[in-house]
């Protein structure tokens, strides 16, 4: 993701008839150069594609999460993951959008100035923003197409976040307070972290007011959008306690789920997905370093899966199925902060590190932090979001990323090129998740089990029987019956 950066530039002329055919984009109101007018409506075009794949993703972590659940809870699970993008989405257009983004601009899609300004702070110390609340005012007059196709790609990645403590809290989690948490991500939860970064706030601008490489950097997401996610994941997990029967005299027991290939199948809807995820992220197709960017994404992805299968099997001796899928979506979160910035062989050490570090972080999280996570979003989402946020101080080779976050630097770079400044950019993104964010999340968590009746944890009546019925009203699997007190 990026904050004003790379303008369209053409080194072909095209005939006079682009002119009839595409006169102006939205929000460009001086652009006359039909090659330039072409290569905005084309990134838009892009921005928009990459969008609907990331919305696809949704149904991704579905399978994912509800397939490494248990079929009492099948109907429950599924439906949180289908409910939080409108949960969500509501929230963020409301306000979510303005707070994170007021202050945007991407001329590569039109979007020639900001909608809005400063809320709270201002220079180098902007906490959050301001400007078209529920998208209108003078911010759709004058950004129309270009403001609206942003909206749609962030409020993509918004979700993302806002879906992952439903791993992490699955199986035990009421309904309406899951409700609220879909509304709190969007409208406040979310924009912050993603206002002080990729809405050019305090963090990206530490280049200049702390001298630390071109500031934060995050291509994708791997801390805007999972880490941030993992961290609340933790809060979550940590609030609710484990599930009924999880640790026997302090041992963690295994609480298989009910349908490995429904997850299997959500991992590579996730997969292709991420190539919207990441490649899009350009904002521009006429930017073709997003050919590097999905290269790195597959090469992540495929590293992460072969070392864990390798790493589990030396394990436990054997290629746990759960651990493959972990593995694989381990290398895809830790590259999506460096994929535009590292080289190839960079990207395969990045997606093998997270592929073990995820099987040592789920065992760690069970074994010595005694939570529960059924679907490992802690480990994935949360610890290889972090790894993916330093392996841009570390991997950086300063070949892409002139002008980051509005800096004098040629490029980003990390410690192999020299730059110890930049990895400590990245380090305090990684204190600041770990602190302040991990913090609102689980006072959010706290708060909200103090304050409702009973909780935000489902009874132990219910979460026995599943809670399809009792949440739900009805079950995933009506044939299964209603039996099962596992």
């Amino acid at each position: 993701m990026r904050r004003l950066l790379l303008r369209f530039s053409a080194a072909a002329a095209v005939g006079g008839a682009v002119v009839a055919l595409f006169p102006q984009v939205a929000g460009a109101q001086s652009v006359t150069d039909p090659v330039e007018v072409l290569g905005t409506q084309v990134n838009l075009l892009w921005v928009v594609i990459g969008a609907a794949m990331v919305i696809f993703m949704q149904a991704g972590f579905a399978m994912v999460e509800t397939g490494f659940c248990r079929a009492k809870h099948a109907a429950h699970v599924v439906s949180t993951n289908f409910a939080v993008f409108g949960l969500g989405f509501v929230a963020f257009f409301a306000v979510g959008f303005p707070l994170a983004f007021g202050s945007f601009s991407a001329p590569t899609i039109g979007l020639d100035n900001p909608v809005g300004g400063a809320l709270v702070g201002s220079g180098d110390w902007t906490f959050l923003h301001q400007g078209g609340w529920f998208l209108s005012g003078q911010s759709a007059a004058t950004g129309g197409a270009a403001l609206f196709g942003l909206f749609l790609y962030m409020v993509a990645f918004m979700d993302t976040t806002a879906t992952i403590p439903t791993g992490s809290m699955a199986e035990r989690w009421k309904w309406g307070s899951f409700c609220v948490w879909g509304l709190f991500c969007g409208a406040f939860y979310y924009p912050l972290f993603a206002a002080w970064t990729w809405g050019g706030g305090w963090l990206a601008q530490s280049w200049h007011s702390m001298h630390l490489g071109a500031g934060y950097a995050d291509f994708a997401g791997s801390g805007v959008v999972h880490a941030v996610g993992g961290v609340a994941a933790l809060a979550g997990a940590i609030v609710l306690g484990p599930r009924i029967g999880k640790f026997v005299d302090g041992k963690p027991q295994a609480i298989p789920g009910h349908h490995i290939p429904m997850a299997m199948l959500g991992t590579f809807i996730l997969l292709f997905g991420w190539f919207g995820f990441n490649a899009a992220s350009t904002l521009a197709a006429t930017d073709i370093q997003f050919a590097t960017v999905a290269a790195n994404t597959a090469i992540a992805a495929a590293f992460g899966a072969v070392a864990s299968i390798g790493w589990i099997t030396r394990r436990t001796g054997k290629p746990d199925p759960a651990m493959m899928v972990n593995g694989m979506l381990a290398g895809l979160v830790a590259i999506t902060a460096p994929c535009a910035f590292v080289a190839p062989w960079a990207a395969a050490v990045i997606g093998a590190i997270a592929g073990v570090l995820v099987i040592e972080s789920v065992f760690f999280v069970e074994r010595t932090l005694h939570l529960d996570d059924p679907v490992g979003a802690i480990s994935v989402h949360g610890v290889c979001g972090l790894f993916g946020v330093l392996s841009v101080g570390i991997f950086a080779n300063g070949s892409y990323g002139a002008g980051w976050n509005g800096s004098d630097v040629s490029g980003v770079k990390g410690l192999i090129a020299g730059d110890v400044g930049q990895f400590g950019a990245q380090l305090l993104g990684c204190v600041v998740l770990c602190t302040v964010i991990f913090g609102i999340s689980y006072a959010f968590f706290k708060l909200q089990d103090r304050f409702t009746s009973g909780g935000i944890r489902s009874s132990r009546e219910d979460e026995q029987l599943g809670l399809d019925v009792p949440e739900m009203g009805v079950t995933g699997y009506p044939e299964f019956g209603r039996q099962s007190h596992i």
